[in-house]
């Protein structure tokens, strides 16, 4: 065989390869709405059991610090009267101690079983746009993560699988999967419709190693401060929600619905601070591999480039949160709006730089 026919044959290949890839992601974006759909019925049956009213019952009298009632049971036409059940308290000392909800379901077995098909198509779904996304870097023979369409597809996969490994790890994280895959489907459809880039080599400064350890650490960054994020902001409305059942209101009955089934606010807070302090670190690492791998490709480690310059301040923000969550006169919604501002760092280092600003960072292919 002719170097010319090899040659176009590869051409050819590669081309077919990307024509999967594309093919995989379409196909994730289906089965993730089926999941999408499955989530939301979860949350539909769940607002209709009798159980998660309960769990409602409990939180009020315990955060006003009043005696929860005892459950009546009917049954054969007799009436017990069972104990109160034994509330888990996860607040810290002088918080309200307020046990979390049930989860999405509410109790509900037919909530939960849907609960439970949402959880499998995500991970059918997630195998999916994995594969997707090997497709796309064996089409191109690199990593795929040499433009924002590529990075886009590899970065809802990572949530997904930070996700689906604290599910594997049996965390009480299945209340997230609504609000990820919702992101997810939003993350997807504008990678597909504005982002896309077709299949192209590195421009020469990305040819190296680095490449693997820098945006790799990044992305996965990107993935865990995302999960805090959408924490943070789930403890933000159950704060509140706390907040006005303490001080005697009376939430509507769609926020009663939706917060009640959410774990305490106390919860939420410590959930979203462990995740970002444990990231915190790999991001430390991400920025100073950026360095070396800035001196290797441009022949010097720090040059304030945009997408330096907005790096470090996202480390910034999110050393202030790290401090103020550690400070007592700053814990609760202050840390909270610090963690919130930090991850719209991050977002404006990625999407922001990449699309407005110019300098040596200028990937976006768009």
């Amino acid at each position: 065989m002719t170097l010319a026919a090899t040659t176009e044959l590869a051409a050819a290949t590669n081309e077919n390869l990307a024509n999967l890839s594309n093919t995989l992601i379409y196909s994730a974006m289906a089965v993730y709405t089926l999941a999408f759909f499955a989530y939301i019925t979860e949350w539909i049956f769940g607002s209709r059991s009798k159980i998660g009213r309960t769990a409602a019952a409990l939180t009020e009298g315990t955060a006003g610090k009043a005696k929860a009632p005892a459950v009546t049971v009917k049954k054969g036409g007799s009436t017990a009267v069972l104990e109160r059940p034994k509330v888990v308290v996860r607040a810290a000392a002088g918080q309200r101690d307020v046990p979390d909800g049930p989860g999405a379901h509410g109790g509900d077995e037919q909530g939960d079983l849907y609960g439970r098909i949402a959880v499998s198509l995500t991970v059918l779904a997630f195998l999916i746009e994995l594969a997707g996304v090997i497709a796309r870097a064996a089409s191109v023979e690199r990593a795929p993560w040499g433009n924002m369409y590529e990075f886009n597809i590899t970065f809802s996969t990572v949530a997904v699988g930070v996700y689906l490994t604290l599910l594997a790890l049996r965390k009480n994280v299945r209340w997230l999967g609504l609000f990820l895959i919702t992101s997810v489907l939003l993350d997807l459809g504008i990678a597909v419709t504005v982002l896309y880039t077709a299949s192209d080599q590195l421009v020469p400064a990305l040819h190296s190693y680095w490449l693997y350890i820098h945006v790799s650490t990044a992305i996965l960054c990107g993935a865990v401060f995302y999960v805090g994020a959408v924490s943070t902001i789930l403890y933000l409305f159950k704060d509140s929600y706390e907040n006005k059942l303490a001080n005697g209101g009376e939430p509507g009955s769609f926020a009663t619905s939706f917060l009640e089934r959410l774990p305490a606010s106390s919860s939420l807070d410590k959930f979203s601070y462990r995740v970002n302090a444990a990231v915190f670190p790999l991001w430390t690492f991400t920025i100073i591999a950026g360095a070396i791998w800035a001196g290797d490709a441009w022949g010097r480690y720090w040059g304030w480039d945009p997408k330096e310059t907005w790096a470090f301040i996202t480390w910034v923000a999110y050393a202030c949160y790290l401090h103020a969550r550690a400070t007592a006169g700053w814990k609760g919604r202050k840390a909270a709006y610090l963690a919130l501002l930090a991850f719209g760092c991050w977002l404006f280092n990625y999407y922001g730089v990449n699309i407005f600003v110019s300098g040596k960072h200028s990937y976006a292919g768009v």
